[in-house]
């Protein structure tokens, strides 16, 4: 296996793992917004649980999918303004 794609498995994992810390939701609570918020929130979570479920059984490719979409939910709820984010974070782009 080579060693870039456990490297980038890795880094992807840490990357999900840290934006799903510091993403806060800023809709008002019982809004569209605030349960498209959740939306993104709650998938950006099951592709994390499910990329550490593909590394388990010795899967990186589909890991790294999963991680990789995971964070795709995220940063699209971060564009939309569904969150808000430290601004020191290099986690996101805005």
């Amino acid at each position: 296996m080579p060693a870039d794609l456990i490297e980038k498995t890795d880094r992807y994992e840490q990357m999900l793992a840290d934006a799903l810390n510091v993403a806060e939701a800023v809709p008002p609570a019982e809004t569209p917004l605030a349960e498209a918020a959740t939306d993104c929130r709650v998938m950006a979570a099951s592709y994390l649980e499910d990329g550490r479920h593909f590394r388990e059984h010795d899967d990186p490719v589909n890991a790294l999918a999963s991680f990789s979409y995971g964070y795709g939910w995220l940063d699209a709820g971060v564009r939309m303004g569904l969150f808000s984010i430290p601004e020191e974070t290099e986690l996101f782009t805005t």
